[in-house]
């Protein structure tokens, strides 16, 4: 793969950088669309940061943005440590341009297991978000229009990122995206659909990470489930009346 440097747009959440970045960084930054995104390539060089352009004072100004960034060093899954997470921060009026996670493996040969609680999640802000329905309310929304729940991108993980995602019965329901945390501070993986669409699945539904993504277990029945989605098996909390997912009304 080239080593060349390009310079290139990177979008964030608030805004945009110009930076020189290589073949790898761009693979990165590439979530399957035209525009290539700074989180999944986390922190660049100053040096290799020409502009930036910030969302709220609507101006692009020369040079690199402020970028800062802290090294929790956190345990978020078994064999999955968030090392890094920082923000690129406008020059001018300190707006949030963009933020990013950088995960690693404590055994890069080892597997990636359950989710552990996030202690310090209510400190973590909002950074790029999709929106994925939630259970409805008779006084806001109905099941077919059910509200949207914020979802925070972490930061692409290599060793997930692209992987083909089955369900428990073998059949292949998407490509993984993203690891992310939701609006209940919980660990998600986020994944591309076959139809296109973008969705999520709790990290705890994950039962094996190998050459592909397994979900789920052919030996639990789904009546043992509670909360789990007769349509398109996403585990919701117990008492959930709707998919958070895809809005089905659960019986």
């Amino acid at each position: 793969m080239s080593a060349e440097l390009r310079l290139k747009k990177l979008r964030g959440s608030g805004g945009y950088v110009m930076a020189n970045v290589t073949d790898e960084q761009q693979m990165k930054g590439n979530l399957g669309g035209p525009d290539l995104f700074l989180a999944p390539i986390g922190r660049l060089e100053n040096s290799k940061i020409t502009k930036h352009f910030c969302n709220t004072c609507e101006k692009e100004f020369e040079g690199a943005p402020k970028i800062e960034f802290e090294n929790p060093n956190e345990e978020v899954a078994e064999n999955l440590i968030l090392a890094e997470k920082g923000q690129y921060i406008c020059s001018a009026c300190n707006s949030t341009i963009a933020e990013y996670r950088q995960f690693k493996k404590q055994n890069e040969a080892g597997e990636i297991g359950n989710a552990k609680p996030l202690e310090t999640a209510q400190t973590v802000k909002p950074q790029t978000t999709q929106q994925i329905p939630q259970p409805a309310s008779p006084q806001t929304t109905t099941p077919s229009q059910p509200a949207p729940t914020q979802v925070t991108q972490t930061g692409s993980i290599s060793s997930i990122e692209g992987l083909a995602v089955y369900d428990e019965n073998a059949k292949k329901i998407g490509t993984a995206k993203q690891v992310g945390i939701d609006s209940n501070q919980s660990v998600v993986l986020l994944i591309i659909k076959n139809d296109g669409t973008e969705g999520s699945i709790p990290w705890n539904s994950i039962r094996k990470v190998g050459e592909i993504i397994l979900l789920g277990s052919p030996n639990v029945p789904t009546q043992d489930q509670p909360g789990k989605c007769p349509s398109c098996g996403f585990s919701n909390k117990d008492g959930s009346k709707f998919c958070e997912e895809c809005g089905t009304k659960i019986s």
